[in-house]
């Protein structure tokens, strides 16, 4: 079996030999932790009964433990965080007390791929329910704010009545797929992904048998080249290539993720024919289910069972226990061709055109999306597709008004030709809403972002230097492979809270210009404090700039220098 050379990664480990994982096929399924205890009870995808029946007429208060912070994760519903809750009391507060009576709301947008009649339905709901809420996550969702338990019935009516859902867009179960934005458009594409997508979710999602997994998982399918869905990060990822005996299909890879404890997906060296795609993603979904470690949840993701087993037992369960027949081995997928965030103006394989739009951080807004559905179809558009980059495409438009459609939409915030900086920085939810938060994120890579424009604007980039600037370190913003990733922390001294960011410099995924993947280095003390991350990127910009050799990329510049040159 083939396998990819990776640089080196943070080290996870399983269990302790001789105690109880809580693995299903090894331990039994008796309930190890309070988490297991209330899945155990009731299925999460239960609760929806109740939610129409009971705590969308009795209100809030109505809502017991369980469901409020547990089963309601299984229809995309968090609560949000109380406003007026600074930093400082992250973790030291009850989350009765960090909780506000409103909630996050994710929908399930699979392969980020919406009509303009969708779009309008995801915009009337941010406006009729959100407060005019709207983030372009980069999982390709759509996450509103202040949604009301009351208006959560009439919510599902509308999603579901258009053809969208919320389920199982949280919590421990098969979370949205990621799907290559440009799937059956690209002239250059290896295969469509969509339709092995679209069985998944038609056959699989809702379904008790796989609603509760030790933890979450994450899927990501694409056809392109570009490597357009952060595949190294997935728990699987199915990878267009091109095999010399059998033709066009997917190569394998699991085991990735970020968080706390950062690790690169592997490639089991096997080949996934299109048609055995669900079949497969469905057997890797139930070996988690049944072998992944759940006494534990910050071991329980499918990561730390791959770094116990390795790729080749891996791959010898999931041949013999749960698919119908052994895969063929096959080949790795090229390096990336082109950017993955397919920002601009590109031609369609039918002779269209797509239009790639940045909006600032993913922030849009209900208003917004309506402005973009009428945008779009004056263009002769009725697709949108989502990005995992935050990012937006407009599909199937008029070469000429194409045009008409940048002078529209620019207006709104959305462009097709953005600075490097606000092309390549993310930001995560922050404490704005999020009860995870030490820090304000969205806001301060706005601010930053402008400043950049600004105090770098006599600095030629030949590729956009990725920001990504998270509240905590949950890493939701991707910050351990970002050229500059910013977590977000607070120290508490004599003089009070300190708000600041760990840097970590030089990760990143396969583009065009980076044939590996690799983890940012972090420097031994460095924090910066928040109000001075502006004039911190600057700083290390320019030494990039004035010190790189040749075409030096800067992950490869940021490993390779003194730690005093990059604080």
């Amino acid at each position: 079996m083939s396998q990819q050379e990776l640089p080196p990664v943070a080290v996870v480990r399983g269990p302790q030999a001789g105690r109880s994982a809580g693995q299903w096929a090894v331990d039994g399924t008796a309930p190890l932790n309070p988490n297991e205890e209330f899945k155990a009870a009731d299925n999460g995808l239960n609760v929806r009964q109740r939610i129409i029946d009971v705590y969308s007429k009795e209100g809030f208060a109505s809502i017991p433990a369980d469901d409020l912070n547990g089963r309601m994760r299984w229809w995309g519903l968090y609560t949000q965080r109380r406003q007026g809750i600074d930093g400082g009391r992250t973790g030291t507060v009850s989350a009765e007390e960090l909780s506000d009576e409103y909630f996050m709301m994710r929908v399930r947008l699979d392969g980020g791929a919406v009509t303009t009649e969708q779009l309008r339905v995801l915009a009337g709901i941010s406006s009729d329910f959100a407060r005019d809420t709207a983030d372009i996550s980069d999982r390709q969702n759509i996450q509103y704010h202040w949604i009301a338990i009351e208006d959560v019935p009439t919510i599902w009516e509308r999603l579901e009545a258009a053809g969208m859902q919320t389920t199982e867009a949280c919590g421990d179960t098969p979370r949205v797929i990621l799907g290559s934005p440009v799937a059956g458009i690209a002239a250059d594409e290896i295969l469509d992904p969509t339709p092995a997508i679209n069985e998944i979710v038609e056959r699989f999602i809702g379904d008790p048998e796989i609603s509760n997994l030790p933890r979450k998982f994450k899927t990501a399918i694409t056809g392109h080249p570009s490597l357009d869905v952060v595949h190294e990060i997935n728990d699987i990822s199915l990878v267009g290539v091109e095999h010399p005996e059998l033709g066009p299909g997917y190569d394998l890879w699991v085991g990735g993720g970020l968080s706390v404890a950062p690790r690169l997906a592997e490639r089991l060296g096997a080949f996934v024919p299109p048609e055995r795609a669900a079949e497969v993603w469905y057997g890797v979904v139930r070996l988690f289910r049944d072998y992944g470690y759940r006494r534990l949840r910050n071991k329980a993701r499918l990561k730390f069972l791959l770094a116990e087993w390795g790729p080749v037992k891996f791959r010898q369960i999931l041949e013999s226990e749960f698919l119908d027949s052994p895969l063929p081995d096959g080949p790795a997928p090229a390096s990336a061709t082109q950017p993955g965030d397919h920002v601009g103006v590109h031609q369609q394989k039918d002779g269209l055109a797509y239009v790639g739009l940045a909006p600032t951080v993913g922030r849009v807004s209900g208003t917004i999306l309506t402005a973009l559905a009428d945008a779009a179809e004056a263009a002769g558009s009725t697709r949108v597709r989502f990005t995992p980059h935050q990012k937006l495409l407009v599909l199937d438009v008029d070469p000429d008004k194409v045009d008409q459609l940048l002078a529209a939409v620019e207006p709104l915030g959305l462009t097709a030709n953005p600075s490097p900086f606000r092309r390549s920085t993310m930001a995560c939810t922050g404490i704005e809403y999020c009860k995870l938060a030490f820090v304000e994120t969205k806001g301060m890579a706005a601010t930053t972002i402008a400043a950049l424009e600004t105090s770098l604007a006599d600095v030629t980039l030949d590729r956009p230097i990725s920001l990504h600037v998270n509240g905590c370190p949950n890493s939701c913003a991707r910050i351990q492979v970002a050229d500059i990733g910013l977590k977000g922390e607070v120290a508490r001294t004599a003089d009070g809270d300190r708000f600041s960011f760990q840097v970590h410099l030089g990760g990143g995924l396969v583009t065009d210009d980076r044939p590996e993947a690799g983890l940012g280095r972090t420097v031994r003390g460095l924090k910066v404090d928040a109000e001075l991350l502006p004039d911190y990127v600057e700083r290390v910009v320019r030494r990039f700039t004035d010190t790189r050799v040749e075409d030096e990329t800067f992950a490869t510049w940021a490993h390779r220098v003194d730690e005093d040159s990059l604080r």
